[in-house]
This record gives structure tokens, C-alpha cells and sequence, in this order.
């Protein structure tokens, strides 16, 4: 049985690839979402509270409470070549910049704004799209940024002040130890 540590946890080094693939799920996901929620009926609507709910569990958990992370880490990864490690904590705040906007779209539904969910959903699928199809991070990016400026500590992510070469290095090595 996984202990609470275990399981409330985000790996460090990230598969790239395992990320790309949820963030290509968030996109099907909310692109649905939104033509449905105009085409159809608004309730379609509330399927970005699931997304919200996908973000929060990948947030608290990486993949381990995520049906999207389940699937990208386990099937979908596997077939789009060797993993490619990349620093975990700017993928995290990638997340949570989801979870926010997720969040955000569920609370404006529920208050009565669909318009401002859909605004969100079409955000959600510009950044989705920029990860899944081009590996263009924009919530890393902010990371970044934010790291840059000093909101954001070294501490966090020590590693991402030479994420290539660190990783470069870490993946050496265990290419070697097999």
C-alpha cells in the first residue's frame, strides 16, 4: 500500500513526452467542451469542472490520481519514442496554472457566466494546443519567468537553472546502468 508521501508526490525529472500527451487529452477535452457548450446545449459546460478536478489530481498527485496522467504514463507515452526527461516543478505550476483556469471557469459557470467559462476554455486551449502539438509550455514558461524575477525561489527547482545538461547528465547515467 502506497504511503500518503508516495502517492502526494510529483516526479522530478518529467517524462516530456507523458506531459505532452495529457496536455493533448486537456485539448480534445476542452475543444469538445466548447463546441459542444455552443453547438449543442451549455450544459456541456460542466465537463471543465472535471477538467478542474484532473488538474487538481495531477497537481497533488502527477499522474498517480489522474485518469489523463494514468493513460499518458502507461499507454500513450510508450509509443511516442524515448522519454525525454524535463525538470518537474515548472510542469507542476503548469497544473495548477490549469487548475486556476478550470477552477475559475466552473466557479463562473456556476454564478451564472458561461460566456466567461468559454473565454477560459478557448485560454485553455491555446495553451493545451502550444504543449501537446508544438512541447511549448506556457505555464513553464511563466515559471520560468517567475524564477527570473525571484517569486519564485531557486530553491524550487535548483535543476532548472541548467535543465538540459542536468538531465542530459541524469539520463546518461542511467543509460549506462542498464
Amino acid at each position: 500500500m502506497p504511503s500518503a508521501r508516495t502517492v502526494f508526490s510529483f516526479p522530478n525529472p518529467v517524462n516530456e513526452k507523458a506531459a505532452r500527451a495529457v496536455a493533448g487529452q486537456v485539448l480534445v477535452t476542452a475543444v469538445l467542451t466548447l463546441v459542444l457548450s455552443l453547438t449543442v446545449s451549455q450544459a456541456w459546460l460542466w465537463l471543465t469542472a472535471a477538467l478542474s478536478l484532473g488538474f487538481l489530481a495531477r497537481v497533488l498527485t502527477g499522474p498517480t490520481l489522474s485518469p489523463f496522467g494514468q493513460l499518458a504514463t502507461r499507454v500513450l507515452a510508450q509509443h511516442l519514442g524515448a522519454p525525454k526527461p524535463v525538470a518537474g516543478p515548472p510542469k507542476r505550476f503548469a497544473q495548477a496554472m490549469g487548475f486556476a483556469m478550470t477552477a475559475a471557469g466552473t466557479a463562473l459557470l456556476a454564478t451564472g457566466h458561461p460566456l466567461g467559462t468559454q473565454i477560459l476554455l478557448a485560454m485553455l486551449i491555446v495553451a493545451s494546443g502550444l504543449e501537446s502539438i508544438a512541447a511549448y509550455c506556457l505555464g513553464c514558461k511563466m515559471f520560468a519567468i517567475g524564477m527570473r524575477v525571484g517569486l519564485i525561489p531557486e530553491s524550487v527547482c535548483v535543476e532548472c537553472a541548467n535543465v538540459p545538461a542536468h538531465f542530459r547528465a541524469r539520463a546518461d547515467a542511467a543509460a549506462h546502468s542498464v
